[in-house]
C-alpha cells in the first residue's frame, strides 16, 4: 500500500461549517473505504494548513478518485503528497547504481 500525506484548506463553505469537522471526517473515513483507501489519520493543525491527513491506498488511480470525489463536496482544497517509507527509500537508492 503507498501512503499519502495530504494536506487541506477550509473553503469558505468548510469553515463556514466548522462545528461539523470532526462529522466530515468520519464521512471521509467511510468514503475511502469505498475507494480500499485507509485513513490512518486526522491532524488539525494550526499555520498554513487546517488539517493533515495520512491515507493508505492501493494506487493513485484509486486515491486520485477519493480526492476527486472529497473536492465535489466544495469544504476543502487539497495538495497531497505520495510519502516514501525508508525503506521504500532504501530501494530508490538502490536502482541509482
Amino acid at each position: 500500500m503507498a501512503t499519502y500525506i495530504v494536506l487541506l484548506n477550509f473553503t469558505e463553505q468548510g469553515i463556514h461549517n466548522i462545528k461539523d469537522t470532526t462529522k466530515r471526517a468520519d464521512s471521509v473515513r467511510e468514503m475511502a473505504k469505498k475507494f480500499g483507501i485507509t485513513a490512518k489519520d486526522f491532524y488539525w493543525t494550526l499555520g498554513s494548513y487546517d488539517v493533515v491527513n495520512v491515507f493508505e491506498a492501493p494506487d493513485d488511480t484509486s486515491m486520485a478518485a477519493l480526492l476527486a470525489s472529497l473536492g465535489t463536496l466544495g469544504n476543502v482544497r487539497t495538495l497531497t503528497l505520495r510519502a516514501f517509507t525508508e525503506e521504500d527509500m532504501n530501494g530508490i537508492i538502490a536502482k541509482l547504481g
